[in-house]
Formats: structure tokens, sequence, C-alpha cells
């Protein structure tokens, strides 16, 4: 939980001291932003307050997903290093690419599409889920599993939850701050699109939200269905991962499709998750290729007749070249520079700590005390970890 507040906390300050202004200072190249470093000289005719704020929860909420892969084994120091750097210039050089009017890939651009199209990842398939699962799959690969996590054949052992309870509650939050970010996406990422203008319509922003919802029920039903046909029972924690997952895919192309190819993205975002427990965010990026409509991408990403839209739509392929490219340079790009980040971690012995910190538990080695349970043994203990 604390390492969750410092997502917020660290990242925040980087992200305002750094971050949005590689990602949305204005004017810039297409690979960096050059402007509003600590929020100089901003507001801007194109920016207010409410838009630096909405674009800091996209960066945190990267920092989020990164760190659940580490958790329960990290050195504290290497969550702050990790969360500032991947905050501060990671990540916003990533939503510089795609999401700025002045990005190399973005769909906003006034000339030079990428393919012709740009890439359409609305609300962060790619820029938000891709990067952050990247990041976490270096430091997971790098740091190694928690142990006990596998049997001595390399077969996975479900390791306990702490509650249930919270599981379900944590999936409730993240499913109404959803309605937040997709909807929310057509008042504050447009707004780089045109200086100020509010060109998304409330059909497009209610469409969002319903294709949001469906992906997120579809994908919450196929895993709870599928989970009971392979192991025999009904789980509740995979219904809440299946429902995330199905959120995770609809985030890019949750404005451009119809109901009916949210429903198809929900599930086969489920059995993507089933399959190998992972991919969501990148099957979302290929889905909005696939399924995105002429009429939405018009209406989202006005003023370039013609523009390339889903392949199974009658759009031709154009749209899904870009989107291949968004998947490869964002694996490229943060496995570059965070796993580089990692490495050097690794190398300082800044990154896992100790197996008998571990074994002992990181609440009592690094916070403390126990979490949950005061007991008469718990300074018995402490003293033999040499914890004061």
């Amino acid at each position: 939980m604390l390492t969750n507040v410092l997502d917020a906390a660290a990242g925040g300050l980087f992200y305002y001291t750094f971050g949005f202004a590689l990602a949305c200072g204005s004017p810039s190249n297409g690979f960096i932003g050059q402007h509003f470093f600590g929020l100089s000289k901003f507001s801007s005719p194109s920016f207010d307050y409410g838009y630096f704020l909405y674009q800091w929860a996209f960066a945190i909420a990267v920092a989020g997903i990164t760190s659940g892969s580490i958790a329960e084994r990290t050195q504290f120091v290497a969550y702050l290093v990790y969360s500032s750097f991947l905050t501060g210039l990671v990540y916003p050089i990533v939503s510089h690419w795609f999401w700025s009017a002045d990005g190399w890939a973005s769909p906003a651009r006034a000339e030079n599409l990428l393919f012709g199209s740009g890439v359409i990842d609305f609300a962060g398939s790619g820029v938000v889920h891709l990067v952050g699962a990247v990041a976490g799959l270096w430091g997971a690969l790098i740091e190694g599993p928690r142990i006990g996590r596998f049997d001595h054949a390399g077969r996975a052992v479900t390791l306990r939850g702490h509650s249930g309870t919270l599981v379900v509650l944590g999936t409730f939050l993240l499913w109404f701050g959803w309605y937040g970010f997709n909807p929310g996406s057509f008042i504050n990422i447009s707004k780089s699109y045109e200086s100020g203008s509010y060109y998304g319509q409330w059909s497009a922003i209610g469409r969002t939200a319903v294709t949001t919802t469906l992906a997120g029920y579809t994908a919450a039903l196929t895993t709870l269905f599928g989970k009971r046909l392979l192991a025999g029972h009904w789980n509740v924690t995979d219904v809440c991962n299946g429902l995330l997952g199905g959120f995770a895919a609809i985030t890019g192309g949750c404005s451009v499709v119809d109901p009916w190819a949210a429903v198809l993205c929900g599930f086969v975002s489920a059995w993507v998750l089933i399959g190998c427990n992972k991919g969501c965010g990148s099957w979302g990026i290929i889905f909005t290729a696939l399924f995105a409509k002429e009429a939405y991408v018009n209406e989202v990403y006005p003023g370039q007749p013609g523009r390339p839209y889903g392949l199974f739509m009658g759009g031709g392929a154009r749209l899904l070249a870009a989107h291949i490219v968004q998947i490869l340079v964002i694996v490229a790009w943060v496995s570059v520079t965070m796993g580089t980040l990692f490495f050097i971690l690794h190398k300082l012995k800044l990154l896992r700590i100790s197996a008998e910190e571990e074994m002992a538990g990181m609440d009592m080695t690094s916070h403390g005390g126990l979490a949950y349970v005061y007991t008469d043994h718990e300074d018995e203990v402490k003293k033999q970890l040499g914890v004061v």
C-alpha cells in the first residue's frame, strides 16, 4: 500500500517537474516535448491545470501496474528510483509519441501521419498498459520470482492472497476509475489536437462509456465460465482479473468501435488472460486496428479525409501496420530504458531484499511491524532479525 501511495507522491513530483513537459510541452519535435517544465508558463491557450492532473493520473497508473510485478521482494529505495524514472522520463516520451499533436505517431498530426493514419490509442492500451507491463516484466525477470512461487518442477504455486474482499473492492474502484479515464479522454486528450477545442461530442462520450462497460462485463463473464470449465470451481479473483483485462484491452479503441465489437474485445481478452495471463494491452492495440469504424474515426479525429480505419471494417491494413509499429517501439523503448535501470539496481544490490527478510515479511523487516496482527512474539522476531 505504501508503494502505491508513493507512486502517486514521488511520481507526481517528477511528472510535474519533467514528465508533463516531455509528454505535452508544445511546440516540440516528434520525439520529445520541450516546454512547461515545472509547469513554467502554464497554463496556455491549449491547456489548463485540469489537463495536467488528468495526464498525471495516467502516469501514476503506469507506475502502479509495474509495482505489482515486483511486489513483496523489492527494496524500498528501488521503488522510489524506478517510479521516478518511469513517470518522469520513460512514460512521458511514449505519451508524447502517440498522444501529443506533435508526436511522430500521433493521429492528431496535421501532416505526415504514420501510414496515413497515426496510432489510435485513445485511452492507453499501449501508452499506459503495455508500458507498465513491459517495465514490470523486466523488473520481474531481473529480480526473479517470490520465494515459493514455483515448485521444483517449475510449476506455478498459488500464493494466498490477503483478502478476497479487498480484491473485489479494489476492482470496483478501478472499474469506476475507467468511467473517468475513457470518456474523460474526449475532454482532456483532445485539447492537444486543436487549440482548446472540445470537438468530442456527447454521443461519442456515451459510446465510449458503453463500449468500456461491455468489454469489461463480457471479459468477466467469460473468465467466470472459462475458469469453471478448466478448474472446476467459481473463482472471484479470476473474475476480477478478467474484468480488468477487458478494461485494459478496450481502452485503446473505446471511442471508435461499435458496442458489438466491444463485446468481442472482452471475450478475446478473457481468453488471452486465461491462456497466458498477459497481453491484454497488446490485444487491445490489435483489436482497434481491426474493428475501428470509419464514421467514428472521422468523428474523433477530424480533418483528415480518407483516413484509414479497421481492417475488418473495410479500411485496409494501414492502421494495423501503424499499430504493429506501436507495439514494437513501446517494447523496444521500455526494454532499453527500464531493463537497463533494473539491471543497474540489481548489480548495485539495491533491487531485491535478502531471502531472510522476504521470508520474515517486509512489514516486519522494513516497515516497523506486522501490518495485520500484533502478536506477543513480534518483539522477539524483531530482535532475531536485528530490527529495532
